[in-house]
């Protein structure tokens, strides 16, 4: 289940029950198998049964070096082993993309940049998106529209393209918004075309097609999607919590959400899961939680706009002065342009009592008009 659990992912390359087992119960040097089966990463592991007990291990290694990328270990009673069996592969392909996702990037880090191919410069692009800087976002979406020149049927770098001007809107760094806007669309299309069974450019795209373009439904269809190629994938569920977000769905999204940050606890993307998480609160009206998953948010990534926003509003309405004017400052220091009138952009909620709510926030903590 976990190999095809991992299959699932268009941009890994696995290989087949039939080869790898070959190696069962045998005792081999990694960085061999990695030679014979022409593989960069080997995931090993054991099942040990004691009475009614049983306990699986997984390790995650680098066969170039030997490394020991990841490790995890699952308890659980022999009755209930197939409930065991699914939730060990969930937690295992789960927990793999980000980390093989991390490894890649330091990977193509080291290579000589007249060597990239479109999928280096597509993990280059990422490794400047987790930035979450304006300058390293311009950089992210000069990598991704080279990876996509380099391969016109990568979808993923349509996908994460399209991200990145949800990040420039959300973050108000949009030097020409209609441009970037129908920029977008254009993206997500071509990211639904060429990805039809991607999960990660069909969940990228449906993101950025709700957030940006305003297309919830379509994005809603797109993100589920995703989620039915593989329900395993982090990024898809984050997706899917921000597209319930904008529909006012707070309770779903919390539901999506906490799914993802299970799937993966040590995700580079988890600035975005608190800051969702608690917009799903926001939303919800339960202002304290907001404030609470909002200071988390704002103290992992202290430079994030919507963290900020999010933690300023959230402060403002659960009654915590001193709190909403720590966040005021970093807000001013972040976004010193920041004006109600401007509140709209930064989350197009569908419903106008939440647009209404994040206004009333923002205004009693003093953002001006």
């Amino acid at each position: 289940m976990i190999i095809t659990g991992l299959s699932r992912m268009s941009w890994l390359f696995v290989i087949a029950r039939n080869s790898s087992f070959t190696y069962k119960g045998r005792a081999v040097d990694v960085k061999e198998v990695g030679r014979e089966l022409g593989v960069r990463y080997v995931l090993e592991g054991s099942l040990q049964k004691a009475a009614d007990r049983v306990r699986i291990t997984a390790q995650l290694i680098d066969a170039a070096t030997g490394a020991h990328l990841s490790a995890d270990r699952f308890d659980g009673r022999l009755e209930h082993i197939f409930d065991l069996q699914d939730q060990v592969t969930a937690c295992v392909v789960g927990a793999i993309a980000p980390r093989l996702e991390k490894a890649e990037i330091t990977r193509a880090r080291r290579k000589p940049s007249e060597s990239l191919d479109a999928y280096d410069h597509y993990l280059r692009g990422l490794s400047c998106l987790y930035q979450w800087t304006k300058v390293a976002h311009s950089e992210a979406l000069a990598y991704f529209y080279k990876a996509i020149e380099l391969d016109p049927d990568f979808a993923a770098s349509y996908g994460v393209a399209a991200r990145c001007y949800l990040l420039r809107m959300t973050n108000g760094w949009m030097a020409d918004k209609q441009r970037e806007i129908a920029e977008t669309a254009r993206l997500c299309r071509r990211a639904a075309e060429q990805g039809k069974d991607d999960p990660v450019a069909l969940s990228m795209a449906g993101w950025a097609l709700g957030r940006v373009v305003g297309d919830i439904d379509a994005a809603v269809n797109l993100v589920d999607r995703a989620l039915a190629l593989n329900p395993n994938l982090a990024m898809a569920w984050l997706a899917s919590g921000f597209v319930n977000i904008l529909l006012g769905s707070g309770d779903e999204a919390v539901e999506r959400l906490t799914h993802a940050m299970r799937l993966s606890p040590l995700d580079s993307q988890m600035p975005m899961m608190l800051v969702a998480m608690a917009s799903a609160h926001f939303v919800a009206g339960r202002y304290q939680e907001a404030s609470a998953w909002a200071g988390k948010a704002l103290a992992e990534q202290p430079g994030h706009g919507p963290a900020a926003r999010m933690a300023v509003a959230s402060h403002a309405l659960a009654g915590y002065p001193d709190k909403t004017a720590q966040a005021m400052a970093r807000l001013r220091e972040i976004d010193p342009a920041l004006r109600i009138a401007d509140a709209a952009d930064r989350f197009p909620f569908r419903r106008p009592q939440d647009t209404l709510r994040l206004i009333e926030g923002l205004r009693k903590a003093g953002v001006p008009e």
